[in-house]
């Protein structure tokens, strides 16, 4: 039987996932990247159970990782973007947050992805059209809302040697309307499609972006609404804003030019 491209990815994420929880609390190797940042035995694990998947079902698809890099046929415009886990220092802190990112780019555009919280159990996706959320074998549709008022901010990717998003932690103006919160994860993304973040706000540029484009495609099929800093499309640079709601968008968007 043949599986869609987003039951690819379901399985792909879900294959990554079951590595990523089974070494959890575990000592792991990790290797250097900087000064700051590595990458542990289980990221390297983690994208090998995704590339067999992917493999197995998608022969003749470009798989790009965070780890290995490029693998597969260099001419075809169909493309994997694997981020086996993101929030390697949270899971080697042994704190649950973290998240396994897949999604096909067809021609630049993803097509199908899936984002799973090993720790939760779930996988967030999409077919491109639709946004759900798989538990065991149940899937819900994702439902944008921004009643929580919570905001996650990544801190992680200034751009240059100002970060707008770090301002908006500590901005009172801001936080006397949301509450900020900080995870350094992509899995906040996911959980704004979901309706357990109002929005996620984070400076950087996010073209085809192997960390963000599974999260960016659930959440723009689940109808939340996607800007640069500055409200403009999100691909011409700038950073991110992703909000549940047109309201939240306006509000977010009128601290950030206040800040800018």
């Amino acid at each position: 039987m043949t599986l869609t491209d987003a039951e690819v990815a379901l399985k792909a994420a879900k294959a990554g996932a079951r590595v990523v929880a089974g070494a959890y609390g575990r000592e792991t190797t990790r290797y250097a990247k900087s000064s700051t940042d590595f990458a542990t035995q289980t990221d390297l694990d983690g994208e090998k159970a995704i590339v067999a998947v992917l493999s197995a079902h998608r022969p003749d698809d470009a798989r790009e990782g965070e780890e290995f890099g490029r693998s597969g046929p260099a001419s075809t415009a169909r493309r994997w973007l694997i981020d086996p886990l993101c929030g390697t220092l949270n899971f080697a802190a042994t704190t649950p947050l973290m998240v396994v990112n897949v999604a096909l780019l067809d021609d630049d555009r993803t097509v199908a992805a899936a984002s799973a919280d090993p720790m939760a159990d779930e996988i967030f996706w999409t077919d491109g059209g639709s946004a759900w959320v798989r538990r065991g074998d149940t899937d819900d549709p994702l439902v944008p809302t921004p009643a929580t008022g919570l905001v996650e901010i990544n801190v992680d990717r200034p751009s240059g040697s100002r970060s707008v998003s770090a301002q908006l932690v500590a901005d009172v103006a801001f936080r006397s309307q949301y509450s900020p919160r900080v995870l350094s994860s992509t899995l906040g993304v996911a959980w704004v499609a979901a309706g357990r973040r109002a929005a996620y706000v984070s400076d950087g540029t996010f073209r085809n972006d192997l960390h963000f484009a599974a999260g960016l495609a659930i959440t723009e099929a689940a109808g939340c609404v996607v800007t640069n800093l500055s409200g403009g499309p999100l691909h011409a640079g700038d950073g991110l804003v992703v909000s549940a709601s047109e309201q939240v968008q306006a509000d977010l968007l009128e601290h950030l030019e206040r800040l800018r």
